[in-house]
């Protein structure tokens, strides 16, 4: 599984950033499309898996998480999205108090 954005629908906003995120299955050769409002702008998703300790997993067994700028709010939402249903609505959307910068990177580490 690959996480990638993507532009949707015209030029993408902050001239680098895209209003959707898409989820490649490298091994089907599909992908999966998860539309954001337009005007928002999505920053590079991070893959948290459900238990980092279940070998037997699916590989998207988790969730993308990812930074939206919210233009209306002026301001950021972190958005959670449950991997398996990528398309469906947002397990959690969190309103932040300010904008977080599109290019800030995130990884995701289990217990160190």
């Amino acid at each position: 599984m690959s996480l990638a954005y993507q532009a949707v629908d015209g030029t993408p906003p902050d001239g680098a950033f895209a209003n959707a995120l898409i989820k490649h299955d490298l091994l089907r050769g599909t992908s999966e499309v998860h539309r954001l409002p337009e005007g928002a702008a999505a920053s590079e998703a991070v893959f948290v898996p459900s238990d980092p300790c279940d070998v037997g997993a699916a590989e998207d067994d988790g969730y993308a998480i990812a930074y939206v700028h919210n233009p209306d709010r002026g301001a950021s939402d972190l958005v959670i999205l449950a991997a398996q249903d990528f398309t469906g609505e947002p397990v959690a959307r969190i309103h932040l108090p300010g904008r977080v910068p599109l290019g800030f990177h995130g990884s995701w580490i289990p217990d160190a």
